[in-house]
């Protein structure tokens, strides 16, 4: 029994493996000392020594990578070597101490060989030979071992080959053996730069199929990592990463197990993104930015750094631009990111305010108008919010509040259980004095707008029309007493029967404007 089973392996508490020490400890230099360790242990207690028992934790690969150091072991130093188990043999034979002292051609022996025909190899090798390390129980180990940098500045070799996406900075950088996990090689990786053109983007799909480690990996060697991205290239590449790993429904639970590093390389996005500014991007293609990016835990700073070069070009913004939906899934604050829209507004009149300009400002005022009555049926969008939309933008971004009324209006019909303070609230908004007399004639005739603003829009009607006129009169079409009434100096003003104003308003009209009052039963229908 002893020639063939005197040893047993447990890796990573998962699986047990029953070998045979001779064969074992030939090519493995750690496991020849835990050996010979468990040995003396086992003498000491005056123990049986003939089976031995091994824990070995972290191993690289799991019980899936020490399974192919058996093979390997048994097969007298033999084994299919391919981009795909690669890394995994090349991590397994360092963390065993499998050298060339114990055995001539031992496995890191052969894993180094392959592995420099792969360095510059073709660019397919260099990625599956990515995607290897990229496993859970291998990456940390490639990468201490420095593989996962010598694969990427031999990918990045590659490309600049190709594409002169990217180009090193000195002839010594050019070689992947100086990848090191040293501050001197950190210092010369970092060392690149980057021109871009849509011929350079050839690769990016090829390098979205791999995880969010390895690209950060890519990010600092490239001398990205947490400052301004100046590639252009670089960062065309992070969001396309990121639209791309959205897009793969299977990447869900992925996305949320690596949340952390997908923040920060949504964070390095926006920072190239607002690097790059107007020149690089167009108003939409912002917009598209942020509809990507939000999907992701962006900083306070990436957040408010992106919405303000947004919030800057908003002249340029259509109502699909804005229309974007609300985060998550409860509707509860409605369907739309209205929140957003009012940060953006406020970005744009701040940057005009300090440039002390208003061009294009209508251009916003009427794309708002839309927006507004675009929002308004959503049975979840409150007063305040509406307010919020409609009040960010000062009264001279508009020449007429007709559009700004259309859209009350609709909220209004939407929301049949408001209150009458919140009716009254909602009209605040409106400029009187720039609205036309027939939508102020639709205002009077609106069931759902209270007697109070009604009677303030008539007020500010007549006062237009007496400082353009310096004569206004109100005809009472129904009656002929309209004639004695204007022989009266003062005007007449027409006082709803059925719908009551406050007195307050009313002592004012009478003491400060001078109106006579008449009831009319049928105003509304009449107007």
């Amino acid at each position: 029994m002893s020639l063939f089973y005197d040893l047993q392996i447990n890796i990573n508490g998962e699986y047990t493996f029953f070998l045979n020490q001779d064969v074992i400890s030939k090519y493995s230099g750690s496991l020849r000392k835990m050996i010979k360790q468990s040995k003396k242990k086992r003498n000491k207690k005056n123990k049986d020594p003939e089976v031995i028992t091994i824990e070995i934790d972290e191993f690289p690969g799991g019980p899936d990578g020490f399974e192919l150091v058996s093979r390997f072991c048994y097969n007298n130093g033999g084994i299919s070597i391919d981009v795909s188990n690669v890394s995994t043999l090349y991590c397994c034979s360092v963390f065993l101490g499998m050298t060339e002292k114990l055995c001539f051609s031992n496995l890191l022996t052969q894993t180094e060989t392959f592995l420099e025909e792969v360095f510059y190899g073709s660019w397919n090798d260099i990625v599956l030979s990515l995607k290897n390390c990229e496993q859970e129980q291998v990456f940390l180990h490639a990468d201490s071992y420095g593989l996962v940098d010598k694969l990427i500045f031999s990918a990045l070799t590659k490309i600049s080959r190709s594409s002169e996406a990217f180009s090193p900075s000195s002839p010594s950088s050019s070689s992947p053996s100086s990848a090191k996990n040293t501050p001197e090689s950190d210092k010369r990786l970092t060392s690149w730069t980057v021109s871009c053109g849509r011929s350079n983007e050839w690769w990016f799909d090829d390098m979205s199929s791999l995880s969010p480690m390895i690209i950060l990996k890519l990010i600092r060697i490239t001398g990205a990592y947490k400052t301004n991205v100046k590639s252009l290239v670089l960062t065309k590449f992070l969001l396309h990463y990121l639209k791309t790993r959205l897009q793969t429904k299977s990447n869900k639970t992925e996305l949320m197990r690596n949340k952390l590093e997908y923040s920060e390389l949504a964070d390095t996005a926006v920072r190239g993104v607002v690097s790059a500014g107007k020149t690089a991007f167009s108003c939409r293609k912002l917009f598209w930015v942020l509809r990507v990016l939000s999907s992701f835990t962006l900083s306070r700073e990436s957040k408010t750094g992106l919405e303000t070069l947004i919030g800057e070009m908003l002249d340029q913004a259509t109502l699909d631009d804005l229309l974007i939906p609300a985060a998550g899934g409860s509707r509860e604050s409605g369907f739309y990111n209205v929140d957003l829209v009012i940060r953006l507004l406020k970005m744009f009149v701040k940057s005009r305010e300090e440039e002390e300009e208003e061009s294009n400002v209508k251009e916003v005022g009427r794309l708002i108008d839309k927006y507004l009555r675009e929002i308004s049926p959503d049975q979840n969008l409150k007063v305040s919010k509406f307010l919020g939309v409609a009040e960010s933008l000062p009264d001279s971004a508009r020449d007429c509040f007709d559009g700004v009324y259309r859209a009350i209006d609709i909220y209004l019909q939407s929301h049949s259980n408001l209150t009458p303070q919140d009716r009254t609230k909602i009209c605040r908004c409106l400029n009187y004095k720039k609205l036309t007399r027939e939508t102020c004639k639709q205002l009077a005739r609106n069931p759902k707008i209270p007697p109070d603003v009604a009677v303030q829009a008539l007020k500010s009607s007549c006062e237009n029309q007496e400082h353009r006129t310096q004569e206004v009169k109100l005809v009472n079409k129904s009656t002929c007493r309209s004639r004695r009434h204007s022989q009266d100096k003062k005007h007449v003003m027409l006082h709803l029967k059925g719908f009551e104003i406050s007195e307050k308003l009313a002592e004012e009209l009478k003491t400060k404007g001078g109106y006579n009052w008449k009831v009319m039963d049928s105003f509304r229908e009449g107007l």
